[in-house]
């Protein structure tokens, strides 16, 4: 058989090749079309923002070495100059002002140094020599070899680690999870008297109330924020394998582990004493497992309120201008929802993988946190995406009560649990004629319709006291709720 040459269409210009556009073009989402919704994370798990967190590791260790911390007093080092609170402002200046042209320049030094932790250590001592000369002439000269002094890169780094992420949880993450949970309580406490049917394993059961089941979800993901609002933060700074080695023999007079500690804690970190090169992350393990558990849940709300909306029990609003379908103009697609199913998935992906891998480390050190620990940023940014997708479709929704009231008055047969219950309970008082409460009721419910008219008429036939026949009389599945109302004013916090 015999294959045509390919035609080549000579009159269709070359390609222009993407990856040379300027400005860069993303490569992922969260820094192309979702970049708005992410862009509060950058400030704290960017590669800049570890930079930045490095050049306050490594000044305020110098500030330390020169005029102590907590009850160690300084200068640590013999021979170091005591800062003034001038200099010490000067040099807290360098992270603070550390920006677009200190990027470019920290990636230059990089480039000649091939060592992203020493290009840092070069960067603050730049700083020093360029010093205002009222300040030069003084003591920031004769700081300068203690710029990074007893460190190894990883006693800098997973200090800057921890403050990156304790600073993406406390300051963008942990706000707008809270109030995606303050709006899901809210809509919980609104929506709280609204009978619905609920659905256990797909098929009509015991009936609820709309609000009730917010609630549930409500009161799960608080349980997770609360976990997450109390973790720990845990940090190092004892050297290239935890023992003080150089410390001690360079300044054997010196208390090394209390002023360790004292520098962690003065970081707002909780100090940890054993270690070996690398801080053993288990802390960030335990973050992003609570993290990714917050986003189970979240998922669990997507998925249900996804599924009520195909039932209609929730309407969704239309927003002017907005198309559902490219070809069928009547539809309404709960994206906000599906979207936010699918960034949880690769957020809690990319957390699960976090945390199995930063907890290994071989021997005393390998590098295989390095490159792991630079992708928190996609874990977090994922998550965040999902609960502003999430806040948003919640925002569009109104619960469509007069079908859930349809939908329950199609579903009589919900109705044989209580009524078997209260048989069950007249029996126990000695009320003739209640055998076998549960198989009766069975008989007329399972598999098959039953409307209003049949249930009360077999209610009346069965003998119960006039108060308890009154009571089931009157009830009704939309009625048949339980304390599913007062379950939210008492326990929805």
């Amino acid at each position: 058989m015999l294959v045509p040459e390919t035609i080549v269409n000579t009159s269709v210009p070359a390609r222009v090749s993407l990856a040379e556009v300027m400005p860069p073009i993303a490569l992922g989402p969260l820094d192309g079309r979702y970049r708005s919704t992410v862009a509060p994370l950058v400030d704290h798990l960017s590669e800049a923002a570890l930079n930045r967190e490095r050049l306050v590791v490594e000044v305020e260790w110098l500030i330390a070495l020169c005029n102590g911390a907590g009850e160690i007093g300084g200068p640590v080092v013999p021979g170091a100059p005591r800062l003034t609170d001038e200099e010490v402002s000067y040099l807290r200046a360098v992270p603070a002002t550390f920006g677009a042209e200190e990027i470019a320049e920290l990636k230059e030094i990089e480039q000649t140094t091939v060592h992203d932790v020493k290009a840092v250590e070069y960067f603050v001592k730049r700083r020093l020599a360029a010093a205002p000369e009222r300040l030069s002439a003084t003591n920031l000269p004769a700081a300068s070899e203690l710029v990074h002094f007893a460190c190894t890169s990883e006693d800098i780094n997973n200090l800057s680690y921890a403050l990156m992420v304790a600073g993406a949880v406390r300051d963008v993450w942990l706000p707008a999870a809270s109030r995606l949970v303050d709006q899901v309580a809210e809509m919980a406490r609104e929506h709280k008297a609204v009978p619905m049917l609920s659905r256990t394993h797909g098929q009509p059961a015991t009936p609820t109330t709309m609000g009730k089941e917010l609630a549930v979800l409500a009161h799960r993901l608080r349980r997770q924020l609360r976990r997450i609002e109390g973790a720990e933060f845990l940090g190092k700074i004892n050297g290239a394998t935890g023992t003080f080695g150089a410390h001690s023999v360079a300044v054997p007079g010196t208390d090394w582990p209390a002023l360790s500690r004292a520098f962690v804690e003065g970081l707002g970190l909780t100090w940890n004493p054993l270690t070996t090169q690398i801080e053993s992350h288990d802390w960030q393990a335990e973050v992003y497992a609570d993290v990714a558990r917050f986003n189970r849940i979240l998922h669990n709300l997507a998925t249900d309120v996804w599924t009520y909306i195909s039932l209609g029990f929730f309407t969704q609003i239309p927003v002017a201008g907005a198309t559902g379908s490219s070809t069928m103009p009547h539809k309404v697609n709960p994206i906000r929802f599906e979207n936010a199913e699918a960034n949880l998935e690769i957020s809690c992906a990319l957390l699960d993988t976090l945390s199995a891998t930063l907890v290994t480390s071989r021997l005393q050190r390998d590098l295989t946190d390095s490159t792991t620990q630079r992708n928190i940023g996609p874990a977090f940014g994922h998550s965040l995406l999902a609960i502003d997708n999430v806040s948003r479709g919640l925002r569009a929704l109104a619960v469509n009560a007069p079908l859930m009231a349809e939908d329950l008055d199609e579903n009589w047969e919900v109705l044989g649990e209580p009524v078997q219950s209260a048989m069950r309970a007249a029996a126990v008082a000695g009320i003739p004629g209640m055998d076998n409460p549960y198989e009766r009721l069975k008989d007329l419910t399972r598999g098959q319709r039953v409307d209003e008219k049949r249930m009360r008429e077999f209610v009346a036939g069965l003998g119960l006291p006039d108060d308890v026949a009154a009571r089931l009389t009157a009830l009704s599945p939309a009625a048949y709720t339980g304390l599913a109302e007062q379950l939210v004013d008492d326990y929805l916090d």
